[in-house]
């Protein structure tokens, strides 16, 4: 340890003994002020008590002090003591993003099975509760026409948006 840390250590001692046994009753006597004789005063302070004070000037409003703005010092854009700002300004709102194009919905279809009957294949669907048989050409539930049936795919289009789709009905048996 050096010398310093063990002065600090007896000061902090010191510090904490006077804390704890010193003196803490209020004291009895009340000091009141003094009024001081005006030969015992300063030279600064005789002068001031000779004159009478000022009396307090009443508020003028702003624009009577420092102008509305429109003079020379505060006018146009080479003013001397005119407002700056030096933020940049902000960036223009983004413009709204063009709505998708319309879509098909994806298709209500799971397949049930497919045959093969005189060279042309029937495949066996189901949507909710309704089972259909689907071959080429036809329309299911007015909304979508078979194209194509060729396995692994066949091939449907929505008729409203005439969007073509693919359902995978299986590999050839």
């Amino acid at each position: 340890m050096k010398p310093r840390h063990i002065a600090m250590g007896a000061a902090l001692l010191l510090a904490a003994g006077l804390l704890v046994f010193g003196d803490r009753s209020p004291e009895a006597e009340v000091a009141e002020a003094v009024e001081r004789p005006a030969s015992a005063r300063p030279a600064s302070a005789r002068r001031t008590e000779a004159k009478p004070a000022p009396p307090v000037a009443r508020l003028v409003p702003r624009e009577t002090l420092i102008g509305d703005g429109k003079d020379s010092f505060n006018a146009g854009d080479g003013a001397l003591f005119g407002r700056q700002d030096w933020t940049p300004p902000p960036p223009p709102p983004p413009k709204p993003a063009a709505p998708p194009p319309p879509a098909a919905p994806p298709l209500p279809f799971t397949v049930i099975g497919k045959s093969l009957g005189e060279g042309k294949w029937e495949v066996y669907l189901a949507s909710g509760q309704s089972t259909h048989i689907a071959h080429e050409g036809a329309v299911l539930e007015g909304a979508w026409r078979i194209d194509r049936i060729a396995p692994p795919l066949m091939t449907l289009t929505y008729l409203p948006l005439n969007q073509v789709q693919q359902l995978n009905i299986g590999v050839f048996d």
